[in-house]
């Protein structure tokens, strides 16, 4: 039997045949691929009932992500999958603030004060103001009231830092209430972001050790207990139109939500694996790395080492593995982290192997039929653990071939649990 190939999102392989399930049917069934392959890619299609209800749309656009030179896939879930509010979150700072293990409702109705003022700025001219005004003086009303909810939910050992965060919050609110007093619109995102930053950092006040136990069978894989914060160098094969030569992202990986997926990058970035590496796919649509020269991924005593599937879904207390939300019926059912933002990170896997991802990953760069925000096909069937927070943009300005100089640990390598020994039963 021939080894599966590494697969991505939005890359296009061969048409299969005999291999609809029922209940994909429904559902334009489709195939994209990363990594390195010598095969010849297509437009996805599907056979019998299902190949009909391929829209001309569709197929257009995922015509214009076929390649030969990666082989990650993309197959979708049915049509139905994944519909939710009709406006997600799209910024990856919020992503992560939302995806914290906390349960303090006060905190979390500040935040959503100060995240709704991101929509109400896009109202135009003085109409803003009055939104932005309520928000404000919302958060403020609830840490008045609320600061003795907040402060008994700050882990013991972080409890200083946690009210010294939020003295400086309400100082940051009193600045941004006399900000919107003088009408001064310019200054009202950079004080929101502050503001946001303190409560995210009071948020991870509250965190108090880790949430679950990782199933024993996974022991042999480093695990990431926490978060970690790193940063990527890229350097340009070639100067481009600014006459830059190369640029730097920071990522931060979530391992309260993906410790198996998040936990193998960090292992992998802090062993050096990928630095050196190229760009081995830039479509518009996904930007990948992390194929070896050699073989498919990361090769530890002689055999290559795998990950297996896992996402957490809103509302349960630890991830599902080794089955994507469609192989489990869950596909109705929301990732806490969802491919929302430009910059998603996740883990490649090969197309009839959920439990095949192994060194390669790939972001994310825009949505398109496949993946609308709020009904995203890609939810629930790759393993997302995290997103590029600082320096985003660069990604639409990699090419194949660009390498990558670094990717440093900048914080969190403390979390990181290395490997046990298997256990003979």
């Amino acid at each position: 039997m021939q080894p599966q190939s590494l697969r991505g999102p939005g890359q296009a392989t061969p048409t299969h045949t005999g291999s609809i399930r029922p209940r994909t049917v429904h559902a334009l069934r489709t195939h994209v691929q990363c990594g390195a392959s010598k095969q010849t890619q297509n437009v996805p299609q599907s056979n019998g009932v299902a190949q009909k209800m391929v829209s001309a749309l569709a197929a257009a656009a995922l015509a214009v992500l076929a390649a030969d030179s990666s082989r990650l896939v993309l197959a979708p879930p049915p049509a139905t999958a994944g519909l939710i509010s009709t406006d997600p979150v799209k910024d990856a700072k919020a992503l992560l603030r939302y995806a914290l293990p906390i349960h303090n409702t006060p905190i979390r109705q500040v935040q959503e004060s100060l995240e709704s003022i991101s929509e109400a700025l896009r109202i135009p001219g003085g109409k803003a103001f009055g939104p932005i005004g309520r928000a404000v003086r919302n958060a403020a009303s609830i840490l008045d009231r609320e600061t003795g909810t907040i402060t008994k939910a700050l882990v013991k050992e972080r409890q200083k830092q946690g009210q010294d965060d939020l003295v400086l919050l309400k100082q940051k609110l009193s600045e941004l209430q006399a900000v919107l007093g003088n009408k001064d619109k310019n200054d009202i995102p950079v004080l929101q972001q502050e503001c946001l930053n303190l409560v995210g950092d009071i948020e991870e006040s509250m965190v108090s050790g880790y949430p679950f136990e990782v199933p024993k069978e996974y022991a042999n894989l480093p695990q990431l207990k926490g978060r970690a914060t790193l940063q990527m160098d890229v350097k340009f094969s070639s100067p481009r139109e600014d006459n830059s030569t190369g640029g730097r992202m920071v990522i931060v990986v979530d391992g309260f939500n993906a410790p198996l997926s998040a936990g193998t990058f960090v292992d992998l970035a802090h062993k050096g694996f990928y630095d050196g590496m190229l760009i081995q796919r830039s479509d518009g649509f996904v930007v990948q790395s992390g194929k070896p020269e050699s073989g498919e991924g990361y090769v530890e005593n002689g055999q290559l080492r795998t990950v297996p599937f896992e996402v957490m879904v809103q509302g349960d207390k630890i991830p599902v593995y080794e089955e994507t939300l469609e192989d489990n019926g869950r596909f109705n059912e929301q990732p806490v982290l969802p491919f929302n933002a430009f910059g998603t990170l996740a883990l490649a896997r090969a197309e009839f192997d959920t439990n095949s991802a192994s060194s390669q990953f790939f972001f994310l760069l825009k949505e398109s039929e496949l993946t609308p925000t709020g009904s995203n096909l890609l939810d629930g069937r790759y393993a997302v653990f995290g997103y590029v927070t600082e320096g985003a943009p660069l990604l639409k300005e990699l090419q194949v071939g660009d390498k990558i100089e670094r990717i440093k640990v900048l914080d969190g390598l403390s979390n990181l649990q290395a490997p046990k020994a298997p256990v003979d039963a």
